[in-house]
């Protein structure tokens, strides 16, 4: 298993604890209520996504009997991924409390930098799952 992909499933359970941990507080406490788009975020964005991302560069390939198009560009997908949820939610968390312009400008760019990652994948694995267009 590639260490990317590794690290995508390992980030996965680690998002899967924190909203865990985060949805207990939010029942034990009207206050933590502000966290619902953290919590809900970890679980999609974190657990179930980056799982996906994991098993899906590990298990499409090999499927289609293929190599991955892009290792490198799963890397980057990881870090991407990984940056944009943390500074967003991390954004998202400070603005409750402080409100600020500067943070939901970061939450936005955060945000950008989610969806960069996902295309990513899009982009990746359509690579490696379509057959090569052949020339006439």
């Amino acid at each position: 298993m590639d260490t990317f992909v590794r690290r995508f499933i390992i980030m996965s359970i680690v998002y899967l604890g924190a909203a865990a941990i985060i949805g207990i507080a939010m029942l034990g406490s009207e206050k933590a209520m502000a966290l619902k788009f953290v919590h809900s975020h970890l679980n999609m964005l974190g657990w179930v996504s980056m799982m996906i991302y994991g098993v899906g560069y590990h298990i499409l390939p090999k499927f289609m009997g293929r190599h991955m198009h892009s290792k490198k560009l799963g890397e980057v997908q990881f870090w991407m991924a990984n940056i944009g949820l943390v500074a967003m939610l991390a954004a998202y968390t400070v603005n409750l409390y402080n409100p600020s312009a500067v943070l939901v400008t970061a939450m936005v760019l955060a945000g950008v930098l989610e969806f960069v990652s996902i295309f990513l994948f899009f982009y990746n694995m359509l690579k490696t799952l379509m057959p090569p267009v052949q020339q006439p």
